[in-house]
């Protein structure tokens, strides 16, 4: 009896143990697999995010796009005397929609991508209002029918030859930046000596002052005149090295104020002018990779690097 109880007692334990593995094995599953589809939650999230930047880019370059159309028919519609109080209010939307830096959602970006197809219906509308006004207006300039026909070859010519003139002026202010060459950075000790910037790094003993020579290129396009200078000395966390006392000070760049480490005003002449910049910091350079940026005022026109020891 005592024999048959044990048994019995030992296959119940044998049981349980049982049980627990199965249950613990479950367990280990269970987490596998909440590991797991968290793991590609985290993906697809991410894959999504990825979409959604690249969408709201593509989205962008379509706001541009019809931005720019409906431009043109503005300027059109109103040199024909048509109203352009509705365009309008739709281009300010547009591009308020387009400077807008928050990251739009799926939902967004398909309802934007509709209102631009929209908008390109309207376009086709107001291409026909503006036939239709420049055939009002060549009635009411003269009745010969010869006339009538030169005025629309007038107006047309003038649409194509504002677009031109658009493509035109871009091209010409590209054209007309300055740029800076023949770089030269050298480090002039306390008894004048120079050393020029080579493979070599500058040891601070060597920089009483940093000297920065450049020529600005040949560009018969730019416009001669005043021009503002900048020389920017940035260390090695990309911050700019500048001290008010000795000249430094801040000028405009894209919309944003920075500081500028020297300056100079010059008359732009074309004559290839060579500038040069001194500039003494008072203070030993950190060790490492520094870079010398140069700006005609308000935009980048060279850059040059040195590394102090």
């Amino acid at each position: 009896m005592s024999t048959n109880f044990e048994k019995e007692s030992g296959s119940k334990k044998d049981q349980n143990k049982n049980i627990i593995i199965i249950v613990l094995v479950l367990l280990v599953i269970i987490s596998g697999i909440k590991l797991y589809t968290d793991y590609v939650d985290r993906t697809k999230k991410t894959e999504e995010i990825l979409l959604l930047s690249t969408e709201n880019n593509e989205l962008n370059k379509r706001l541009d796009s019809v931005t720019y159309q409906l431009d043109l028919r503005i300027q059109e519609i109103e040199k024909l005397g048509g109203d352009i109080q509705a365009l309008e209010a739709v281009r300010d939307q547009l591009i308020a929609e387009r400077n807008s830096t928050r990251q739009r959602s799926a939902s967004e970006i398909a309802a934007l991508n509709g209102k631009i197809t929209n908008l390109n219906g309207l376009i086709a509308q107001k291409d026909q209002e503006i036939l239709e006004l420049r055939a009002a207006n060549q009635q009411l300039f003269a009745e010969n029918q010869d006339l009538k026909t030169t005025q629309a070859e007038i107006e047309e010519e003038v649409v194509q030859l504002n677009i031109q003139k658009q493509d035109l002026q871009a091209k010409v202010d590209v054209a007309s930046m300055l740029k800076a060459e023949n770089i030269t950075i050298a480090a002039v000790n306390s008894r004048g000596k120079e050393r020029i910037e080579t493979t070599k790094d500058f040891k601070n003993r060597q920089i009483e002052r940093l000297k920065v020579s450049f020529i600005i290129a040949d560009n018969k396009v730019a416009e001669k005149g005043p021009r503002n200078v900048y020389v920017q000395v940035l260390d090695g966390n990309s911050q700019p090295i500048f001290d008010v006392a000795k000249g430094s000070g801040t000028f405009m760049i894209n919309g944003a104020e920075q500081f500028y480490t020297v300056k100079q005003d010059i008359i732009f002449d074309n004559s290839e002018q060579e500038l040069t910049f001194y500039y003494e910091k008072g203070s030993d350079y950190a060790s490492g990779s520094h870079e010398v940026r140069i700006f005609v005022d308000n935009y980048q026109i060279g850059t040059k690097t040195f590394t102090v020891k």
